[in-house]
């Protein structure tokens, strides 16, 4: 049987560390395997306590533009280091310590955009974490939907964070897909409101 003997912690950052798992395959061949992990301690890795426990939260929001009622996702273009480039993504951020997701998922389209989250109600099956690149990392984020409102601003974002607050019509979310780098979540969802009929933005969400 496949099984993980042993798991050694190899850094010691704040927000990612790296393990290394001693990988026993059916036929008892030992080999290595490497895992980054948000996790402070070996205690806290999904291998350990076998929750799946959000890590993340990623916020799909709707911006009604009051003048032309038009329905607008808020999407923020950042600076990422490891393609030392500009993407596209959703507002996201880190769940801090005695914080559940939803509450993070406000605080943080907050400090990114400055614009206040309204969310709705919708089934477990779509907010619950999912995991987000198995291959490489346990990581996993749930994902908040509702609406977004206020004036946009730059004010509660960190110094080290580079980051622009886009207001996508349905226009410039197709010039996006055809032209730009974005996060793969946010490219689906984008391809699914695309789809969507105007009025009808959170149709999915119902069971």
């Amino acid at each position: 049987m496949r099984r993980v003997n042993n798991i050694t912690k190899t850094t010691n950052n704040r927000f990612l560390n790296m393990y290394e798992l001693d990988m026993q395959s059916d036929t008892g061949k030992h080999s290595r395997y490497f895992v980054a992990s948000r996790a402070e301690k070996i205690e806290d890795l999904k291998i350990t306590t076998r929750k799946n426990k959000a890590d993340g939260v990623i916020i799909y929001s709707v911006y009604r533009d009051e003048k032309t009622k038009e329905e607008k996702l808020v999407l923020i273009r950042q600076y990422r280091c490891p393609i030392d480039d500009y993407i596209y993504e959703f507002p996201a951020g880190l769940v801090d310590a005695g914080e559940d997701f939803k509450t993070a998922g406000r605080r943080e389209l907050k400090e990114e955009t400055g614009l206040d989250f309204e969310p709705i109600d919708a089934e477990d099956m779509f907010t619950k974490p999912y995991f987000t690149t198995i291959g490489m990392t346990d990581e996993s984020c749930g994902t908040v939907y509702g609406y977004a409102s206020g004036t946009v601003s730059k004010e509660g974002q960190e110094e080290n964070e580079d980051i622009e607050i886009v207001l996508a019509d349905r226009a410039e979310v197709r010039r996006i897909l055809r032209e730009e780098k974005v996060a793969i979540m946010c490219a689906y969802m984008l391809m699914h409101f695309l789809n969507t009929p105007k009025g009808h933005i959170f149709d999915f969400l119902c069971v």
